[in-house]
C-alpha cells in the first residue's frame, strides 16, 4: 500500500493542546478494570478462593481472547497475510472482541498506521516518547482532529468488509457478552459466588492481562531486545514476550517482513500463532496470502 500520505501542518502549540485531549471513558473503564485486577481478584480469592473451574476458564479465555488479537486482529485483518472462509473471520472477530481492545475496525487502522508511520509523531504508539507512552498513555489521547481525515485512509480496505463493520458496529455488545459469558458458565456452577468468582478471575483479570500482554509489544518489543533482521526503526525481537503473546515477541522480524504469516520465522520459534493458522492451511480453512 502507499504509505505517502499528506499530512496537514500543524503548529508545536496546536500539537501540545491535540496531546492533552484526553479519552476520558476510556481512562475510566481501564482504571475500573485495573483497579478491581489489583485489587479486587486478589481480595476475593483470600476470602472466599477460586476453584479449579474458574482457573481452567481463565485459562481458555485467555488463549481464545489472545489468539483472537494475534491471529484475527493482527496477522489476518491488519496484514492480510492470510486469507479464510466468512466464519472463520466471524470467530476472530467475536474472540478480538472480547478482548476489549477496541473494534478491529480502529485497532487495524491504528496498527497500519504504526507500520507506515513506525517512530514518527503519526505513529499512534510510539516508543520514543517513551515507555509508558507506547505500553498504554496512548490509548487515553483522543485522535488529533487535524489529522483525523488522513487517518481514515488507513481504514478504507478494511471497510470494504462488512464482518469488521458488523463488528464495529456492535462492538459493546460483544464486549458485554465476553464478559458475561464467564459469569454465566459459574453461576450455572455454583450459583451466584461461582458467577462472581468465575466473573473476576476469567473475566476481569484475564481482560488486565491481555491487555498488558498486548501493550508489551508495543513498549517492550520496541526497547528491548535483537535486531537481527535490521535497525531502521526501534522493533526488536523478544522471544520471552513471545511466551505471554502467542508468538508475538518476534518483532523485528514482524517489522521487516509484515506480511509473513509468520512472526517467529524459524521452526522452533515459539509462534503458537502460526501453528494455529498453519493448522487453518492444512485443514482447507485457510490460504497463505499471495
Amino acid at each position: 500500500m502507499d504509505q505517502t500520505i499528506s499530512q496537514p501542518i500543524v503548529s508545536d502549540a496546536e500539537k501540545k493542546k491535540i496531546n492533552q485531549i484526553v479519552d476520558y471513558p476510556t481512562l475510566i473503564v481501564f482504571s475500573l478494570v485495573c483497579t478491581v485486577a489489583i485489587i479486587g481478584v486478589p481480595l476475593f480469592g483470600v476470602v472466599y478462593g477460586y476453584t479449579t473451574a474458574d482457573w481452567i476458564l481463565f485459562v481458555a479465555l485467555y488463549i481464545v481472547t489472545g489468539l483472537g488479537i494475534t491471529v484475527g486482529y493482527h496477522r489476518l485483518f491488519s496484514h492480510r497475510s492470510f486469507t479464510c472462509p466468512n466464519w472463520v473471520e466471524m470467530v476472530f472477530l467475536i474472540a478480538g472482541g472480547w478482548a476489549m481492545e477496541n473494534s478491529a475496525l480502529k485497532w487495524c487502522s491504528d496498527h497500519i498506521r504504526h507500520h507506515a508511520k513506525t517512530d514518527t509523531d503519526e505513529d499512534p504508539y510510539n516508543a520514543k516518547r517513551g515507555f509508558w507512552y507506547s505500553h498504554v498513555l496512548w490509548i487515553f489521547r483522543k485522535d488529533p482532529a487535524p489529522n483525523l481525515q488522513a487517518r481514515e485512509k488507513y481504514k478504507t480496505a478494511l471497510r470494504k468488509n462488512p464482518r469488521i463493520m458488523w463488528q464495529h458496529n456492535h462492538y459493546l455488545a460483544i464486549v458485554l457478552t465476553g464478559l458475561a459469558f464467564p459469569f454465566v458458565i459459574g453461576f450455572l456452577q455454583r450459583g451466584w459466588m461461582g458467577g462472581v468468582s468465575a466473573f473476576l478471575l476469567a473475566g476481569v483479570f484475564r481482560l488486565f492481562l491481555v491487555l498488558n500482554s498486548t501493550f508489551f509489544i508495543n513498549s517492550i518489543c520496541h526497547m528491548w531486545g535483537d535486531q537481527p533482521y535490521g535497525d531502521a526503526n526501534t522493533s526488536r525481537d523478544n522471544w520471552w514476550i513471545s511466551l505471554i503473546t502467542f508468538g508475538e515477541g518476534y518483532h523485528n522480524y514482524h517489522h521487516n517482513f509484515p506480511r509473513d504469516y509468520r512472526n517467529g520465522p524459524k521452526w522452533y520459534n515459539f509462534d503458537p500463532s502460526k501453528w494455529l493458522i498453519f493448522s487453518l492451511f492444512l485443514l482447507g480453512l485457510g490460504k497463505k496470502a499471495s
